[in-house]
């Protein structure tokens, strides 16, 4: 079996504006690839919404995307492809478009050691 983790921010927690709630698991765009893939693959849900690439934030805590991502990826393992989804969030906080390119480009060169098979949305 496949295993691939979906990691990311509001977006890929489900984060649904209208109801300020989470939408159904079957209406999440990781529902949706969890469908369209079937029984041969697992697709793995690590969203959190605020989750910023590797900035701390001083009132919402534990939003570090950079930090959880590593125990994220050794309680998933074996994991064969990581989707990564962040940077939204880093722009939210003042950062420029790149400020944000920047961080995001370390944040991949260092989970790149630990996987090597990244999707970048």
């Amino acid at each position: 079996m496949r295993r691939i983790l979906c990691y990311g921010d509001s977006n890929t927690w489900g984060y649904d504006a209208a109801a300020d709630d989470r939408f159904p698991e079957e209406v999440r765009w990781t529902g949706v690839l969890q469908q369209l893939l079937g029984e041969g693959f697992r697709v793995i849900e690590e969203g959190q919404p605020g989750r910023t690439t590797v900035w701390d934030d001083p009132i919402e805590e534990h939003r570090n995307g950079k930090t959880a991502l590593y125990s994220v990826l050794e309680s998933q393992s074996p994991v064969d492809l990581v989707v990564l989804m962040l940077g939204t969030n880093d722009l939210l906080q003042g950062r420029s478009p790149e400020q944000a390119a920047e961080r995001l480009e370390r944040f991949l060169s260092g989970i790149s050691r630990k996987q090597d098979k990244i999707l970048l949305i």
